[in-house]
């Protein structure tokens, strides 16, 4: 068994031409077609039982329509979205409480694309709100290539922003996700800033490109129970992802916990 944590498709009537857009936005190319369609061929071909999508907000209007298609999604028996909001929509609370409503596990926030730095209150209201209602919070980490000029979610505001979260608890139990090992290309970072707090890492994206070495230093010193497996398809190759992941010198407690156990507990609370 094996779950994808990170994954991103769109709406039939604009897959192609948002997929087109933001490959020429990041340059790079998809290897996914970006609609339901081409997800699931993706999950057949690389050995992928269950995925969870991440739709992202980029602006305060497509709030509706983006929480409409996540709940619809949630229908299917392989896969999972969370939801999403902008840090300026009108009536954070009440939007809070229609995801909830929708019965959705929890929200997509990328600080890139929404324009907004992780330690901004209006993040910080978002995100107490999501711990009130036990819904997590995935959140783009590190570098995107989108927007490389500026880094909104560094280690250093998200360690910060979890410190608050969570200060004063004794036991703390993490509902926030950072991507791409806690920030994307910069590894050397998250060790010295976010290994050891209450806070998930992904793995999408990193897990051919950070030192093998210093990938197993950061999974044992973090926490095998705070990782995921996760390749950001269309992005990446799940089936390269997938067999790269399963050629870690990790033991099968580890491994078990990561593809599958660990997701299942946010999931489902098993």
């Amino acid at each position: 068994m094996i779950i994808d944590f990170h994954a991103h498709i769109f709406p039939d009537a604009i897959a192609a031409k948002t997929i087109a857009h933001l490959e020429a936005k990041g340059e790079a190319k998809a290897f996914a077609t970006g609609d339901l369609q081409g997800l699931l061929a993706s999950m057949k071909e690389g050995g992928i039982d269950y995925a969870v999508i991440l739709p992202v907000v980029t602006k305060p209007s497509q709030f509706d329509s983006i929480n409409r298609f996540a709940a619809q999604l949630n229908e299917r028996e392989d896969l999972c979205s969370f939801g999403g909001i902008h840090p300026d929509c009108e009536d954070i609370e009440g939007k809070l409480d229609t995801i909830k409503a929708l019965g959705l596990k929890g929200i997509k926030l990328h600080p890139d694309y929404q324009e907004t730095d992780f330690d901004d209150p209006k993040y910080m209201r978002i995100l107490k709100g999501c711990k009130q209602r036990g819904l997590y919070v995935s959140v783009h980490a590190g570098f995107d290539p989108g927007y490389p000029q500026r880094i909104r979610c560094t280690p250093e505001k998200a360690a910060a922003v979890i410190k608050e979260l969570h200060k004063g608890e004794e036991n703390p139990k993490p509902f926030v996700i950072l991507a791409h090992l806690g920030a994307n290309e910069q590894y050397d970072e998250t060790e010295k800033h976010l290994v050891g707090l209450p806070v998930y890492f992904d793995l999408a994206v990193i897990l051919d490109v950070v030192p093998k070495e210093q990938l197993l230093r950061i999974i044992a010193n973090h926490g095998y129970e705070k990782i995921l497996f996760a390749t950001d398809t269309p992005w990446h190759d799940q089936k390269a992802d997938k067999a790269y992941f399963e050629a870690l010198a990790l033991d099968d407690t580890a491994k078990e916990a990561i593809a599958h156990g660990n997701a299942e507990r946010i999931l489902y609370g098993v």
